[in-house]
């Protein structure tokens, strides 16, 4: 994730034995990548920045160790480990946008 992500201002976990995706029951379809949506960000011009800048930090094209096959899950954590909100994507690019998750934050936060 480093060379495609960089550094996020908060915790971030990879999970490349899916050991957390089985604990959340995220799943896999062989679906995932035949809705328009999951097509159309690969051919988007500012999704090409973000390859180039991971392949020259050392990073590959295309999946590592898992097949194409993933449906994505968001969640949003508090400090203390409890889930506040999550998201399971019918399809490959079913995810929350940044803005969504920006509101999504303000609207569970504590006062």
């Amino acid at each position: 994730m480093l060379p495609y992500q960089g550094e996020f201002p908060f915790a971030v976990l990879a999970d490349p034995d899916r050991e957390l995706y089985s604990r959340f029951g995220v799943e896999s379809s062989p679906r995932s990548n035949l809705h328009p949506r999951a097509w159309s960000t690969p051919l988007k011009w500012q999704s090409w920045s973000v390859v180039v800048r991971g392949v020259r930090a050392g990073g590959k094209v295309g999946p590592q160790g898992e097949s194409m096959t993933g449906l994505p899950a968001d969640f949003l954590i508090d400090s203390g480990g409890r889930v506040l909100a999550a998201q399971y994507g019918s399809h490959a690019n079913d995810q929350w946008s940044v803005d969504e998750l920006l509101q999504l934050a303000r609207t569970v936060r504590k006062p």
